[in-house]
């Protein structure tokens, strides 16, 4: 069987769900009755209710003789310190833009890392059936988009579908017969090149897999997301973690190897170079660590993880109201709930103060900040937390430098002000 490994990418409210919902159903990764809309882009209960993407994910769907990894990606950039690792894993985009609203700020971000890494862009103008929608213009905002984030010729001649995520059809023109994805699976397989490893030829060197996602299961532990850069891996063989400078962080045995099968992960006794898969076994390596046979002595390439740039201080709720909300009150038990989620989330950093009554939280953004303030909220913990505060850092003769932000403002020219005409 053939792989394919794509990510999709998509404005809030684009109808990528519903998309990949029917990418499911009538691949035959689940049953016409079964719902899937919640539970495989969208499984977080925040998720739902905000219609972000907060956690990536992987599943997988099978399309003639050719399994397709599918990724999600967070768009906001305040989940967009692991974009640039998911989409390391990938050899092509599927861009879902709404035909009505074209692309989107969401979109640029994510496109914007995607160009840069020369992956293929397959194009999908959704929601081509609404009233106000506009497929031609959507088109040709999406090539000025590319054009304006530098992308190469390749990149730039783009095959289009037009697609109804809700209706699960698309079609290479709108005058084409409207029935189902065939069309998109087809393309996917036709345009989206091979895994890199598999190109390479990389079967038969030993085992080496870069780390791209971390998550912690309360029985097996530890369990990292990655693609086989080369080698076969298999249950119950020994391996290395390497970090970035190819120092050896920890070595164990590989306890479960999961493949992503529709929705569910599947356990497998081996996977080949190219293939997405998640590892338990290790106790120690995390993201951007290089897992591999002992006898591999180079770290694989990998992006640091991007440092934290807000810190609030999380501590015991001892306002009049203490207790009326929650069962979780302590400091200890709120402790612990934060270096768990540290644990599992890189991009989140826990220090306790020197009194061990209050902890440093510190992260890339106020929403995901706000995002695990609101998790801990309904799992049953009263905390007070501080008012977000910049993280400052210092150059190497200890002076402060001042946060920056570059923003760039494109308008058009009938609405510029006569000095800016130049």
């Amino acid at each position: 069987m053939t792989l394919r490994n794509i990510a999709i990418i998509a404005h809030v409210d684009h109808g990528k769900t519903t998309l990949v919902d029917q990418m499911f159903r009538q691949s035959g990764a689940v049953r016409d009755n079964q719902r899937v809309a919640e539970r495989a882009m969208d499984s977080n209960a925040l998720e739902r209710e905000r219609g972000i993407t907060i956690l990536a994910k992987c599943t997988s769907v099978v399309w003639k003789d050719t399994r397709i990894n599918i990724v999600d990606t967070p768009g906001h950039a305040d989940f967009g310190g692991e974009v640039e690792r998911i989409l390391s894993m990938v050899d092509g985009v599927v861009l879902l833009v709404d035909a009505a609203e074209g692309p989107m700020p969401q979109t640029k971000f994510v496109t914007q890392k995607a160009l840069a890494l020369g992956l293929r862009p397959i194009v999908v103008v959704n929601k081509v059936d609404k009233p106000d929608g506009r497929p031609d213009g959507a088109h040709e905002e999406v090539f000025d988009l590319f054009a304006a984030l530098d992308a190469n010729d390749e990149q730039l001649d783009f095959p289009t579908l037009y697609a109804s995520g809700r209706d699960g059809w698309a079609v290479e023109s709108l005058e084409d017969e409207r029935k189902d994805l065939s069309p998109l699976f087809d393309l996917i397989v036709r345009h989206i090149p091979t895994p890199a490893p598999v190109r390479d030829n990389t079967a038969d060197k030993p085992f080496a897999m870069l780390a791209s996602l971390m998550e912690r299961d309360q029985f097996l532990g530890r369990i990292l997301t990655g693609r086989i850069e080369q080698g076969t891996v298999r249950a119950g063989t020994t391996v290395k973690a390497m970090n970035r400078d190819g120092k050896l962080v920890e070595q164990g045995r590989i306890s479960k190897v999961f493949s992503f099968q529709g929705l569910e992960r599947v356990a497998v006794t081996e996977a080949h170079a190219g293939d997405i898969v998640a590892i338990a076994g290790l106790e120690t390596a995390t993201v951007s660590d290089t897992l591999a046979d002992p006898t591999v002595e180079d770290a694989l390439p990998s992006l640091p993880i991007d440092p934290p740039t807000l810190a609030m201080t999380f501590s015991v709720n001892d306002s009049p109201l203490a207790g009326r909300e929650g069962d979780k009150v302590t400091s200890r038990v709120i402790g612990e709930r934060l270096m768990r989620e540290a644990e599992g989330n890189v991009a989140i950093r826990i220090s306790q103060s020197a009194d061990r009554d209050a902890f440093e939280v510190a992260g890339r953004g106020e929403l995901q900040l706000g995002v695990l303030i609101e998790t801990m909220r309904r799992e049953g913990y009263e905390l007070s937390v501080s008012r977000p505060r910049v993280l400052y850092k210092t150059d190497e003769n200890g002076k402060r430098l001042e946060p920056m932000e570059t923003v760039m403002v494109d308008v058009d020219e009938a609405y510029q002000a006569p000095s800016l005409r130049k």
